[in-house]
């Protein structure tokens, strides 16, 4: 991606991340097509500059939503040049807490919600031989916690479909990144995470990440302009990663965590060698 004026298209704009990626795509002298499901709660953003700026309604949970967004996103600006699949929340709970609505609901939004929008845009950003598709995972999309099996299993599904997506559109010259956040101040703890009900059983293990959740808004250490700031210096380089972690918190979890992987891996790998097929004479 070269400096210039581009084309912004965010899902859940409307406040968190998603506000803060358009206030700073506004400043960069990017258009936004600012997207959220009730459209009103952009007004503001549409008044800082009408020219530059499309408010769309967009519920990723609805089909044809998405293919509708992007259409008239194209319509008024003539391509997309970046893609920020940021709408989502989070569910706290065991695993036996988590109702199966519950877990098909946040694989529905984090997941099949991404997904619907990206497969919308394929065409255009194909047709451009250019852009990027930059999906909003966490810290939590590389490894998980007691109280987040739903959340992280969403987040899961999302860096393993991008991976392979980064590999089917390189020849496109369209880009791909997963950005795993740690603790932003954004509302995300106050009014975006679903706490499921609590079971006695689970009150040790899971009740210190209900509380900690419970009291971490406004409390958090990596502020969200700084976060789409990386962003924009992520994919303006020549080579862009395909994971960008973002606050001290994710980068040391992911490390511990690769770590952690990696001395698996070589204490067990004599007995994971030693599965090959042998001929029996």
């Amino acid at each position: 991606m070269s400096q210039s004026r581009h084309t912004w298209f965010i899902t859940g704009a409307s406040s968190g991340f998603g506000r803060a990626f358009a206030a700073h795509a506004l400043t960069r002298g990017h258009n936004v097509v600012a997207t959220a499901r009730h459209v009103a709660k952009l007004d503001d953003l549409v008044a800082q500059a009408p020219e530059r700026v499309l408010a769309l309604r967009l519920d990723v949970d609805q089909g044809g939503d998405a293919q509708a967004a992007i259409d008239a996103a194209v319509a008024r600006f003539g391509r997309i040049d970046v893609l920020i699949n940021n709408a989502g929340y989070g569910i706290v709970g065991a695993v036996e807490e988590t109702p199966e609505a519950e877990l098909r609901a946040q694989m529905e939004t984090n997941f099949f919600g991404a997904m619907a929008v990206t497969r919308a845009a394929l065409p255009t950003l194909r047709a451009q031989r250019s852009g990027a598709i930059v999906n909003v995972s966490s810290m939590g999309g590389q490894m998980s916690f007691a109280g987040y099996s739903a959340y992280s299993a969403s987040k899961f599904a999302l860096e393993g479909a991008s991976e392979a997506l980064a590999q089917e559109l390189a020849p496109f010259g369209v880009k791909v990144m997963i950005v795993e956040p740690g603790a932003f101040r954004t509302d995300f703890a106050a009014g975006a995470l679903r706490h499921m009900p609590q079971l006695d059983a689970y009150r040790d293990v899971v009740g210190p990440i209900r509380t900690f959740t419970s009291e971490m808004h406004n409390t958090q250490q990596g502020d969200p302009r700084k976060a789409a700031a990386a962003i924009e210096q992520a994919l303006l380089a020549d080579v862009t990663p395909l994971r960008l972690q973002l606050g001290a918190d994710a980068v040391d979890a992911v490390r511990s965590h690769a770590q952690a992987l990696l001395a698996d891996l070589a204490q067990w790998e004599a007995v994971a060698r030693a599965t090959a097929f042998e001929a029996r004479g």
